[in-house]
């Protein structure tokens, strides 16, 4: 059986068995997390948290892009959340490579033309773990679409121990 197949067994054998159809739809602990994408990454479950607990912002690196400043305000602004929480991990992809790296690679693997498209974009790359995670959580709090008032923390979570050390 391929992937797709195993994926739509899984959801007929999850939907068989769900009861939790009438979850509100904010956020029951008014959170919002914003991690990265890493199939080594359960945000839910490493928190303690459940289904209707919270927000997960996912994406390659748990990088704050323009996107995620978006997905925050309606988060906060329509849905209550008053809490949002940063994750990066140990052992990131994000550290391995520059927005050079990316751009040559689909350059060379897809043409000019996406090469051209890859040229306008930053990929959102880091080099120091920590900082990147004190450079997201400062990009949230200046931004003008959160107010002050929303708590925004940063975390790295340790991939080897499970562990999650927040960053001051």
């Amino acid at each position: 059986m391929g992937i797709l197949e195993d994926v739509v067994q899984g959801n007929e054998q999850y939907a068989a068995a769900f009861t939790e159809g009438d979850l509100a739809l904010p956020p029951a602990r008014k959170l919002a997390i914003v991690a990265c994408m890493d199939a080594r990454l359960e945000p839910l479950t490493q928190l303690g948290l459940h289904l209707g607990d919270t927000h997960v912002i996912r994406n390659a690196g748990g990088r704050v892009s323009l996107d995620v400043l978006r997905s925050l305000a309606i988060s906060e602004r329509l849905l209550g959340t008053d809490t949002v929480v940063v994750i990066h991990h140990t052992g990131c992809g994000m550290l391995t490579f520059s927005n050079d790296d990316i751009r040559a690679r689909i350059h060379a693997d897809l043409g000019s033309q996406a090469g051209d498209a890859a040229s306008q974009m930053d990929f959102l790359p880091f080099g120091e773990l920590e900082q990147s995670v004190r450079d997201d959580v400062k990009t949230i709090k200046a931004s003008l679409l959160i107010p002050d008032a929303i708590g925004v923390y940063g975390f790295i979570y340790d991939t080897s121990t499970g562990k999650l050390s927040q960053i001051s």
